[in-house]
């Protein structure tokens, strides 16, 4: 179990500008810092220079994948936990997500409820003690469809 007086950090990934900016408004408010990435790379890069808890990335990236993202990060940082957003989420996404670790897949476009949920829970599952975040006490009222629990 990891303690910190440090907030937790989310990087987000999405090589739409427009969305990693509204997932930092959501993020940032309820007292987590975040780190932005455009790309697979970036995020790559990101996570081996800076302290990351959570990783949050779109599937569909240029060059590199989310779920290869995801698969490279198992190699260095292998309980890392790692939350997939797709505006695809076919049964073939969710498989590959369950069989590359992912916490959950989030669908686009985010709920804002459903993205502070999941990473709450995330944090909470991978480090113990959840964070106390006002929004992210109860569950949403969508089904979320995790890959693994």
């Amino acid at each position: 179990m990891v303690t910190t007086t440090e907030p937790y950090s989310v990087l987000i990934t999405d090589d739409d500008p427009a969305c990693r900016q509204s997932m930092k408004e959501i993020i940032e408010p309820q007292g987590f810092s975040t780190l932005l990435a455009e790309s697979g790379e970036e995020a790559l890069d990101i996570v081996q220079h800076h302290t990351v808890h959570v990783v949050v990335t779109d599937v569909n990236l240029p060059r590199i994948s989310g779920l290869e993202v995801l698969k490279m990060l198992r190699q260095f940082r292998e309980q890392l936990p790692c939350i997939l957003m797709t505006a695809d989420a076919t049964a073939e996404v969710m498989r590959q997500a369950f069989l590359a670790h992912a916490y959950s897949v989030i669908p686009k476009p985010v709920n804002k409820h459903v993205v502070l949920y999941t990473v709450v829970r995330a944090i909470g599952r991978a480090y113990g003690q959840p964070p106390a975040t006002p929004q992210a006490t109860q569950p949403p009222a969508e089904t979320l469809n995790p890959p693994r629990q």
